[in-house]
C-alpha cells in the first residue's frame, strides 16, 4: 500500500507539472478581452484622427464647486499641444492665462508670468495629478509602454448606462479604470485614486464624459464632470473646438505678456 501511495504522489506531481497554469491562462485571455473594449473604444473615437492629435483649440464655459455650490466660473479659450503644453485664457478679455508646460505651470498676466508651486498650492498639484491621468496620455503613453496591463473587471453602471469596467495599470503601479459604454463604445467616466500629501488618505477622482459630437473625425465630449471623493468640483461645457491648428510657439511661452488672437 505504502508503494502504491507513493507511486499516486509521484504521478499527480508529474500531472501538475505537465499541466499549464490555469490562472496564467485565464488572465491573458481577461487581459486580451479589456484590450478588445478598448480598441473598439479608441475606434469609436476616431482610431488615428484621435491618436494622431498634435493639437487643438477650444472655447467653453466651466464652472467650480464647492459642496456642490458653484463659487466660480468662467468663459475659457484653451490651446492644447501634445504631449505635455496646455494654454488656458480666462474671461471675454483674455487677460488671465494659466500655462502648462510639462510639470510647471505658469500664471501669465500683463504684469509679467509667475511660476506656481504645486507645493504650496493644492489646485495646481491637482491640475498637474490630472494632466498625468489624462485620457489622451493613458490612451497614447500608457497602453503601449512596457509593463502596462489590462484587466476586464466585467459588466458595471456608470451614469445609469451599462458598461464594461476596464482597469490599466502601468509599470509604476498607477491605475485608471474606464467604463466604456456598451451600447456606444465611448467612455462614460474615468476613475482613479490619488493619496493626498497632508492627509495621506487616497482620494478618488472621477471624469464623467457626455454629449459627444464627431469633429473632424475625432469623437469629442462637449460636456465633462470633475468630482474629487463624490462631490462635483467642476463641470466645463465646449462651445466649439478644432482640431490640428498648430498654433505659434509664443502661445506656449511664459514669458509671453499679450493676449493671443485666434
Amino acid at each position: 500500500m505504502r508503494f502504491f501511495a507513493l507511486l499516486w504522489l509521484c504521478l499527480a506531481s508529474l500531472v501538475a507539472q505537465a499541466a499549464p497554469p490555469q490562472t496564467g491562462g485565464e488572465a491573458q485571455t481577461n487581459q486580451q478581452k479589456a484590450r478588445a473594449v478598448i480598441d473598439k473604444m479608441i475606434a469609436t473615437m476616431g482610431g488615428p484622427a484621435y491618436l494622431n492629435l498634435q493639437d487643438s483649440y477650444s472655447e467653453g464655459r466651466y464652472g467650480r464647486f464647492h459642496n456642490e455650490v458653484m463659487v466660480g466660473g468662467a468663459e475659457y479659450f484653451r490651446y492644447w499641444q501634445w504631449p505635455d503644453k496646455d494654454r488656458w485664457e480666462l474671461t471675454k478679455q483674455r487677460d488671465i492665462v494659466t500655462l502648462y508646460l510639462a510639470d510647471k505651470v505658469y500664471e501669465v498676466t500683463f504684469r509679467g508670468a509667475t511660476q506656481l508651486n504645486p507645493q504650496k498650492d493644492d489646485n495646481v498639484r491637482l491640475a498637474l495629478v490630472r494632466r498625468h491621468y489624462a485620457l489622451e496620455n493613458i490612451l497614447r503613453v500608457w497602453l503601449n509602454a512596457p509593463g502596462t496591463a489590462l484587466l476586464d473587471e466585467g459588466p458595471s453602471m456608470a451614469e445609469s448606462r451599462m458598461a464594461e469596467k476596464i482597469t490599466i495599470i502601468n509599470a509604476n503601479d498607477e491605475a485608471v479604470t474606464l467604463l466604456v459604454s456598451t451600447d456606444t463604445h465611448l467612455p462614460v467616466e474615468k476613475i482613479f485614486s490619488l493619496r493626498d500629501p497632508q492627509t495621506r488618505e487616497r482620494d478618488e477622482e472621477i471624469e464623467v464624459y457626455d454629449n459627444w459630437k464627431m469633429m473632424q473625425g475625432v469623437n469629442t465630449p462637449f460636456s465633462v464632470l470633475l468630482k474629487h471623493n463624490g462631490q462635483v468640483a467642476r463641470q466645463q461645457f465646449l462651445s466649439s473646438i478644432a482640431y490640428n491648428t498648430h498654433p505659434p510657439a509664443s502661445y506656449f511661452t511664459p514669458i509671453l505678456l499679450k493676449r493671443s488672437q485666434k
